[in-house]
């Protein structure tokens, strides 16, 4: 049975931003963290890019420039399979990585990692609402669910969870406060309207709430000027601590 991690770490401000890097290809997401500089420390990469030539030399790349790294594939498989994704993932210095909140899954997952990396547990997807809930036969509320898979996790040994905002402040009243949160769906005020995230929240509120990391996508990189608006990000995340 893996250990219970330990109390988790303060992230720094800018740490606190996790960048998607939601791109077709390698060459794209260079090019986008080529343009963001030193307005971002972490990244995000997850399925399409892994789907795409050069998902390992990306990954690899981001570590030589000091980046860190959140590969987001939400493993869900034979929990020994898994195991051997996760161990591969850490020897290449991957900081974060997710497994579905499966409790063989789970220990697997957390058993295999070394190193700095840390295994989250995907709670309830921001694309999905009460209604897919219902439809899929959970019979509990989003909030109940969340919060179960939460616990579930910190007892199989992960280091913490994804999850939606609106959420997380339940979270940290409830769950034990080494709980890492790391929380997608994170869209500004002007920038909310979204077909495929149903569950958002701005920067500030999140932070507020209680996450400890904000992963933001569309509103970064579709942006005129991506460093800016990461920027910006970066000090509303600062006021708002």
């Amino acid at each position: 049975m893996p250990s219970m991690p330990a109390l988790r770490e303060t992230p720094t401000a800018a740490d606190r931003l996790i960048v998607a890097l939601d791109l077709p290809d390698a060459a794209s997401a260079r090019g986008l963290v080529t343009r963001l500089g030193d307005a971002a420390t972490f990244y995000k990469i997850g399925m399409e890019l892994c789907m795409a030539p050069g998902f390992f030399e990306l990954l690899d790349w981001l570590k030589q420039q000091d980046k860190k790294v959140f590969v987001d594939l939400k493993f869900f498989d034979i929990p020994e399979t898994v195991a051997r994704a996760v161990h591969n993932l850490a020897e290449r210095g991957a900081d974060f990585c997710t497994v579905h909140g499966n409790q063989a899954i789970m220990q697997a997952a957390a058993g295999a990692k070394t190193g700095n990396t840390k295994v989250l547990a995907v709670t309830a997807l921001t694309s999905l609402d009460q209604g897919d809930l219902d439809d899929l036969g959970f019979k509990c509320d989003i909030a109940a669910l969340v919060l179960s898979r939460a616990r579930r996790s910190l007892q199989a040994g992960c280091d913490g969870v994804v999850s939606s905002g609106l959420e997380v402040e339940q979270l940290r009243k409830e769950a034990p406060r080494e709980l890492i949160c790391v929380t997608p769906g994170i869209r500004p005020v002007e920038n909310r309207i979204d077909a495929d995230q149903k569950r958002v929240m701005t920067p500030t509120a999140a932070i507020k709430a209680g996450a400890d990391y904000l992963v933001v996508g569309r509103p970064i990189r579709d942006a005129a000027d991506p460093r800016a608006v990461a920027l910006a990000m970066q000090q509303e995340i600062l006021s708002a601590l």
